[in-house]
């Protein structure tokens, strides 16, 4: 079986869409990051996107007895295209139906120059399933982004991405995820250390 643990970054404070646009992650809760740190495995395989929020906060975590694995760009953010660093309401006032659309009835419905709900899950999936395959038996302490997150929440529970949407993911949660010959489940999401 293997235990993936899956962190969101710190907090980056920002107020419009953040995708892959690169903005730096607010570690200064230092308590916050021991208690989150104390939680996890202190022997894991050690894995982020490649945005420095997300690289950043791995740094924080990192222990003498985690491996870490080179960063990895497929665990990026939803990409956004044009919406990234715009305001929600400025978004549904550009494209109403569709920004409509993408929350309500995610699937292939993208953004300009961005990437849909679907096409998301596909690159966090492919990245997944080849650590599920060649380390077995792991946990796997992966420091990524709500979108990301919410795309194995949605595998885990076999639900819905408009199901999986309606999770909370906080800054510094962990959701615990088991994968064992194919089969997924969640033993907790968005817990807070």
């Amino acid at each position: 079986m293997t235990t993936w643990h899956w962190v969101r970054h710190g907090p980056t404070h920002e107020k419009t869409f953040v995708g892959w646009r690169d903005v730096p992650a607010d570690l200064s809760d230092t308590a916050q990051i021991a208690r989150l740190n104390d939680h996890l495995p202190k022997t894991a395989l050690l894995i982020s996107s490649d945005l420095i929020r997300a690289h950043a906060t791995a740094d924080a975590i990192a222990h003498p007895e985690r491996q870490r694995l080179p960063s990895e760009p497929d665990l990026r953010e939803l990409h956004f295209g044009v919406w990234d660093g715009m305001h929600f309401f400025d978004v549904a006032a550009r494209n109403p139906d569709l920004s409509r659309a993408y929350w309500e009835t995610p699937g292939d419905v993208a953004p300009p120059d961005g990437e849909s709900w679907n096409q998301t899950a596909a690159r966090v999936n492919a990245v997944v399933d080849y650590l599920n395959n060649t380390q077995p038996d792991a946990h796997i302490i992966a420091v990524a982004h709500f979108g990301v997150i919410l795309t194995q929440v949605q595998r885990a529970l076999g639900v819905t991405a408009h199901q999986a949407l309606s999770h909370k993911i906080d800054n510094l949660s962990v959701t615990q995820l088991h994968h064992d010959a194919g089969q997924w489940s969640a033993v907790h999401i968005n817990h807070c250390p």
